[in-house]
């Protein structure tokens, strides 16, 4: 009888265990900065009606915080993205209350050493299935002194019959933190010219007599750094909140939490009140266009601009759509002049002089040519404005943020560059009906060349593009394509008036022996094109990743060489090259996807005691705050333009002989990996693509110089502090 007691309680301690832990959840994320984790707690299972909560928790590491639903002065909230089945809604994040960072006159909102974010789920009656199966993508901006983006992906497997509560306690401390609500009774807020003056009535007793913080949901609408007054009047607290000059929202009402002045530690702040208060005289007048809107932007310079979406004034140079399409047009032609596009162009040389006087095939290639260009530069816009609006933060030349893209780019030109140079011709590698196509139809060849200028242009920025650039990003998806398709007819015509304009053709030498010297000389340029592709690996795989793609195209060029033989040295050679290039691909082709850990956050310059630091959102206010002049270069190693300032003005004796003189700052906002943070401080400057270069003083209009400086431009903007 014993036995069979102990059998029972035995079964029933492994029952237990099973419903304790029932759901699989990936393993915690750990990065230098932060553990990140995804807890789940559903104690009656995956049922209609009954609860279901998801947690995301994150240890910070000391003096590391992230950031609330309204960030403060600068930063990112942590972001979720779903993928769920049929039947499951997510909810919100439930926020527990923050705590403020002070960094001088300004101040952050968010949370520090451990904090559970919960997020309920909703089960509806239609969902099915033996257990729920879901995804979860999340992203946070940590920050100390400086800013890393970082992400964690989770995949979850909840059984529907079984009960999960082992992290019960820890959601009990979560849902303890976070606000309850309450109804706004007679409490308002009123905007005064200067200050939001506020009222609330209703809060516990207890607070009474102490010292509050407050945290309006609306971004944008006080100075969360400044100082203000509070004080309590017959159980009525009352405060004035400084406004911001440059608020850029009028809400009817405003949701906001009020809370105990924390005291020292770590995790959320103490639990507060949230509630939906109004403001019943309305708010004084926004900055009007023109000065205002420069005003506008430099605040949005200083809070990061984090929130891009939410800028809704026009641009600092109040473009309309027409000067935003002159501007593409203008910037388009000028991107023929771009190095990077120059091998392109090169070949469209060549095809011109090899149709001689048959104008019919020039115009026909001319307008082929033009629209692989356009059709080319809207399918890039449209996928860039697709995932801008799925919540990506990205800008022009995104592309080229990924390894794989560049090193697919290395081995086209690379093929490229062997034919130019006879190592090979395409019709003793493809199908005949392949290789015979510019043959058969030169048109659809001139359209793909038209398809290959877009892919190594687009990275390039030309004057009078960025700001047209950054207003298409704003516009509605019809007139942001229309800006797209205006920048690569920009680019696509000189080559379509040549095509139209005999007397352009006429001015070619024949056709003749001098084709095929033209067409060898060309692969150099190819070649140059490669190395700048391999630099640009670099900067993301580091040597190891530019080390394995120079192997293979070493081996790739062998088998276009055997291939192009023939008899047993195609058989063979061909043969051992292909093993040998699989082989490789398998072996040591992963170092060229892997990125790289960050460089070094300092780069000295040429003048004793001055020298290029990281950017970040807080490194730039700190300074500001400190009455410091900032300098900061957007770049990217696979930005032409970009290493050209660099090399020939940014790196000039004189102008960092200015900047030295007037202890100017200077920060570098390294763009050539995906950076959100960077993206959206592009979005707020009215800007999608690089290179721009801004220079801040406190209490001062930014000043954005042009894309191609001059040294007397940057020394003039500096002689202006």
């Amino acid at each position: 009888m014993f036995k069979r007691w102990l059998c029972f309680l035995f079964a029933l301690a492994l029952a237990g265990g099973s419903l304790a832990q029932g759901a699989t959840v990936s393993p915690p994320v750990q990065s230098e900065f932060s553990r990140a984790e995804l807890l789940v707690h559903a104690p009656n299972g995956v049922t209609p009606g009954q609860p279901l909560w998801l947690g995301l928790q994150i240890t910070h590491a000391p003096d590391w915080h992230t950031y609330w639903k309204n960030p403060g002065d600068s930063g990112l909230p942590t972001e979720l993205e779903w993928q769920l089945p049929v039947g499951i809604t997510p909810g919100d994040i439930q926020w527990p209350t923050p705590r403020k960072f002070p960094l001088g006159d300004l101040a952050n909102y968010g949370y520090d050493g451990t904090v559970l974010l919960p997020i309920p789920l909703r089960v509806g009656a239609d969902f099915q299935g033996q257990a729920l199966q879901a995804e979860v993508l999340a992203t946070w901006l940590i920050c100390r002194k400086e800013c890393i983006p970082e992400e964690a992906s989770f995949q979850v497997r909840i059984p529907t019959q079984l009960s999960t509560a082992a992290h019960a306690a820890a959601f009990e401390a979560a849902w303890s933190t976070v606000p309850s609500e309450q109804t706004a009774g007679d409490s308002q807020l009123r905007a005064a010219e200067n200050a939001l003056e506020v009222v609330l009535t209703g809060l516990p007793p207890e607070w009474r007599t102490r010292t509050l913080e407050f945290f309006p949901e609306t971004p944008g609408l006080i100075e969360p750094g400044a100082a203000w007054q509070q004080r309590w009047e017959d159980g009525v607290w009352r405060a004035a909140v400084p406004l911001t000059r440059f608020r850029a929202d009028s809400p009817d009402s405003v949701n906001l939490v009020v809370a105990l002045a924390h005291p020292p530690g770590e995790g959320p702040g103490l639990r507060g009140v949230r509630m939906d208060v109004p403001v019943p005289d309305g708010w004084p007048p926004v900055a009007q266009a023109g000065s205002g809107a420069s005003a506008a932007l430099q605040a949005a310079l200083a809070e990061n601009a984090a929130r891009a979406a939410a800028t809704t004034g026009p641009s600092p140079t109040a473009l309309t759509l027409w000067a935003a399409l002159l501007g593409a047009l203008i910037g388009g032609m000028i991107l023929n002049l771009m190095p990077c596009v120059f091998p392109v162009l090169a070949i469209k040389v060549l095809a011109f002089s090899q149709q001689g006087d048959n104008h019919r095939a020039h115009r026909l290639g001319g307008l082929a040519y033009t629209a692989g260009v356009v059709l080319s530069f809207m399918a890039l816009g449209g996928v860039l404005l697709a995932l801008r609006a799925a919540g990506e933060q990205l800008g022009w030349g995104f592309q080229l943020q990924n390894p794989a893209v560049v090193a697919s780019l290395a081995v086209l030109f690379t093929v490229i560059g062997l034919n130019l140079a006879g190592l090979f011709e395409f019709g003793h590698l493809l199908p005949s009906s392949v290789a015979s196509l510019q043959a058969r139809n030169p048109t659809a060849d001139a359209f793909l060349t038209g398809v290959l200028a877009t892919a190594v242009a687009s990275p390039c920025t030309a004057p009078f593009m960025g700001a047209s650039l950054g207003l298409a990003i704003a516009l509605p998806t019809g007139q942001a394509l229309a800006v797209f398709a205006v920048l690569g007819l920009g680019m696509a015509l000189p080559y379509l008036l040549a095509s139209w304009v005999p007397a352009i053709a006429r001015a070619l030498p024949r056709p003749g022996a001098w084709m095929e010297t033209f067409r060898q000389l060309m692969a150099f340029p190819m070649f140059a094109t490669v190395v700048w592709l391999l630099w640009v690996l670099g900067q993301q795989s580091g040597i190891d990743g530019t080390a394995a793609l120079l192997m293979l195209l070493v081996v790739l060029a062998l088998l276009i060489w055997a291939l192009n033989r023939g008899g047993k040295v195609r058989t063979v050679m061909g043969s051992l090259s292909l093993v040998g290039l699989a082989w490789l691909l398998w072996a040591i082709g992963p170092n060229v996807t892997r990125l790289q850990d960050s460089m070094a956050s300092t780069t000295p310059t040429s003048v004793a005691g001055l020298a290029w630091e990281a950017w970040s959102p807080q490194q730039e206010a700190n300074l500001l705050a400190q009455g410091r002049s900032v300098f900061v270069d957007y770049t990217a190693a696979w930005c032409v333009t970009c290493q050209y300032n660099k090399r020939t003005v940014l790196s000039h004796p004189d102008v960092l002989g200015d900047f030295a003189d007037k202890q100017v700052v200077l920060l570098r906002a390294d763009w050539t990996r995906r950076d959100p943070v960077i993206s959206a401080s592009l979005a707020a400057l009215g800007r999608s693509g690089i290179p721009v270069y801004v220079l801040h003083s406190p209490g001062r209009a930014p000043v954005v110089l042009s894309e191609i400086l001059t040294v007397e431009e940057v020394r003039s903007a500096i002689r202006q502090l």
